[in-house]
């Protein structure tokens, strides 16, 4: 346990002590997969397996995450281990930032340079004649027309950029102002402006969560734009949809912040639970106004 470790000198890095978490983490993640698996393949086993992978996630979180917080409150970090988390968390957002990337790269490469050739444009005449004969890209595009059930072609509609989006732009942009006023406060001693600063932040975020899952409904069932209406429908909720889940994940990483600072963890020297977070869902908000310009605008 925590306490059973006297924290260790400034210039050594403290070893933690042996711990079932990463093996019960292996686990939990190969359950999860095989359930993940089997569910797309139809099986009937998979919800099963699935919903047992997510519990054995959740309770890997509560009881790892959970060991970390009572060994830093114990004071067995010390300023190696500190500078070990900001590069750990530095490059974990360097490989968000490549995830994202992937993504936008695609819907540039779809816009930019697939659908020109595969219209003829230019000297890609052949590329038209050869692969799809007659294609007539623009911007978005639902590929070939889909038939439906009684013979007509299917067609869909965008979302409007100053409808939901302008909104939940403004609510993200209004949260990057509220957690950094949290910082200040943070680090000027002023709790009571962190707690509510920092509390108007997770519930900015789960709004936008929740206004999102209303303009997905909308989208499915009114505006007959999905994921497989052509490359614009897979770009569209592949990009928003992920970003979606990282501002799911980050309004619950700053909840767990507020409560840790309604119980009086961290101090103006030592809070870097709390700058990891920041970091994060400021990383979030940049990319946001990526999608807002890229996917609703443009």
């Amino acid at each position: 346990m925590a306490h059973a470790h006297p924290a260790p000198a400034s210039d050594k890095y403290y070893v933690p002590h042996s711990s079932p978490w990463p093996i019960f983490g292996s686990v939990a993640l190969f359950v999860l997969m095989v359930g993940a698996a089997m569910t797309v393949d139809h099986n009937s086993t998979g919800p099963t397996l699935l919903g047992a992978g997510f519990v054995l996630l959740l309770v890997l979180f509560f009881g790892w995450f959970g060991t970390v917080i009572n060994e830093n409150q114990a004071g067995i970090y010390n300023l190696s281990v500190d500078r070990s988390f900001r590069m750990g968390m530095s490059w974990f957002i360097f490989s968000e930032v490549m995830f994202f990337a992937a993504f936008f790269g695609a819907l540039f490469y779809a816009r930019q340079f697939a659908l020109p050739w595969l219209s003829g444009e230019g000297a890609k005449h052949m590329t038209n004649v050869l692969l799809w004969n007659h294609f007539e890209g623009g911007w978005p595009t639902n590929g070939p027309m889909q038939l439906g059930p009684k013979g007509e072609g299917s067609t869909f509609e965008t979302i409007p950029a100053l409808g939901v989006p302008l909104l939940n732009t403004l609510l993200l942009l209004s949260s990057g102002v509220t957690v950094t006023i949290a910082h200040h406060a943070l680090r000027a001693g002023h709790r009571g402006v962190l707690k509510l600063s920092l509390g108007a932040t997770f519930l900015l975020g789960f709004i936008f969560v929740y206004f999102q899952a209303s303009e997905y409904h909308h989208a499915y069932t009114e505006l007959g734009l999905t994921l497989g209406t052509g490359i614009y429908g897979s770009t569209f909720f592949m990009l928003t949809g992920f970003h979606g889940l990282h501002v799911t994940i980050g309004a619950i990483m700053l909840l767990v912040i507020w409560l840790r600072v309604m119980r009086g963890h961290f101090t103006p020297e030592r809070h870097f639970a709390f700058e990891a977070v920041a970091w994060y869902w400021h990383f979030v908000d940049v990319v946001w106004l990526g999608l807002y310009l890229f996917v609703y605008w443009l």
